[in-house]
């Protein structure tokens, strides 16, 4: 909607009837101020209405497309346990194919024309980045963003955003931490995408090994599959370790490539692409290649059938999922929709987007986390860390424990609070 229409709307709505005012609330022009349920877009006395863009189809799609449909099997589970206050939570799943101009249309439906309460974890560092200014100027709650993008950390800029996944800078700081100590000496290179992600990734690195500590850096774009020159250049260098911030299909096409260049480094993969079963899908019979492979998580482990969340999120994904592939996308959708119940049990039964925002900013959350969720009034990034995991015998499992840090120059420590259990019916009382 164009600044121009926008006046106009404001301008019919002082003028005119009640009516009026309520359906330019609906548009989003006013209905932030929710100062009654009526004026409140996407929220009725049996339903909230709640939308999010992810690639369901296009280069990111291979585990991502798995994300949305677990969360909305999470709040299947929800509304057959009562929902929350009452009301059941409508989850409409949009695909952008990871494009950001089909982000813009399909945000600009979802706010506009479906009138959605909340946008819910939008996945994507390029595609969110364009739809931030216009969920401002509307007032949508835009929680959980799922990249790691320091942009959405920005509470002065954008009140009304927050972030989901540790920061892109906070995990390489974590990442080049290990690589320093446990791998003194390597030639240590860098593939990012070439974005914010790539560019916050190799921020973290850096502050690490410094600026030259990184011989060589490389970047990729999402739509150009041959990543054969950048992997050359990295063994023509004669690098020892490759950390890469990649989305999984760039992650298996340069692990895939390397072995058909005869190129054997160490891999250090962001937990955004280093989910294994995704992986080991897309490399089929050269799965192997996974072997040895470093990554870093901050949610429990898919194959750790002994963990309690687990264990739920395994039960849900039989009754409400379809029993589809269990791997780290779900035990990620599944949290996500964990989070967004706890948000809106502490927003209270008169719920409003106002009230939603400042639930979230209280912070005090805890859910499957390992590390900590660092929801505040003046910091809306999300998990504040992570745990390495390591491939071996085709397993991915943690090793060693979990580290916190900041995106500025502070220590990488250790995070020893034990996580907490999940509620005994998997549904959340509250903050």
């Amino acid at each position: 909607m164009s600044p121009m229409h926008r006046t106009a709307r404001r301008g019919l709505a002082i003028a005119s009837t009640i009516v009026l005012l309520i359906a330019t609330a609906a548009c989003g022009d006013d209905g932030g101020s929710g100062s009654s349920r009526g004026n409140v877009p996407g929220v009725t006395d049996t339903e909230i209405l709640v939308g999010t863009h992810m690639p369901l189809t296009g280069p990111a799609a291979a585990g991502y497309s798995k994300i949305a449909p677990a969360t909305k099997a999470y709040f299947d589970y929800v509304n057959a346990n009562g929902g929350v206050h009452g009301r059941k939570i409508n989850y409409k799943i949009m695909d952008d194919g990871y494009n950001p101009a089909n982000t813009q249309q399909v945000v600009r439906q979802l706010v506009l024309q479906d009138k959605v309460f909340a946008i819910l974890n939008g996945l994507g560092t390029p595609t969110h980045t364009g739809v931030l200014d216009f969920l401002k100027t509307n007032r949508v709650p835009d929680l959980f963003v799922a990249s790691g993008s320091r942009s959405w950390d920005q509470p002065e800029k954008y009140p009304g955003t927050f972030g989901f996944n540790p920061d892109y800078t906070v995990e390489g700081k974590i990442l080049a931490q290990h690589v320093k100590t446990a791998m003194p000496g390597r030639k240590v290179c860098f593939l990012g995408q070439d974005d914010d992600f790539g560019r916050d990734s190799l921020a973290g690195v850096e502050k690490i090994f410094g600026a030259d500590g990184v011989a060589v850096k490389q970047t990729y774009v999402t739509s150009n599959t041959n990543v054969a020159p950048q992997i050359g250049a990295f063994k023509a260098a004669g690098c020892q370790v490759v950390v890469l911030a990649t989305v999984p299909g760039f992650t298996a096409l340069s692990i895939g490539t390397a072995a058909r260049l005869g190129f054997k480094p160490q891999w250090v993969v962001s937990n955004v692409g280093a989910d294994h079963p995704t992986l080991s899908k897309q490399l089929g019979e050269a799965a192997p290649l996974l072997e040895g492979m470093i990554g870093g998580n901050y949610l429990p482990m898919q194959n750790d059938t002994a963990n309690p969340w687990i264990q739920l999120f395994t039960r849900i994904n039989k009754e409400h999922n379809g029993n589809a592939e269990f791997d780290g996308n779900t035990v990620y959708g599944m949290s996500v929709g964990y989070l967004f119940v706890q948000a809106l049990l502490a927003a209270g039964k008169d719920l409003t987007r106002e009230g939603l925002l400042e639930a979230v900013g209280k912070g005090g959350f805890q859910g499957p986390g390992l590390v900590p969720l660092r929801f505040s009034a003046d910091d809306h990034s999300g998990y504040g860390g992570e745990r390495l995991t390591r491939v071996s015998g085709g397993v991915q499992s943690y090793f060693g424990p979990a580290y916190e840090t900041d995106e500025a120059d502070g220590a990488v420590n250790e995070y020893t609070v034990t996580p907490v259990q999940p509620p005994a019916n998997g549904v959340p009382t509250g903050n």
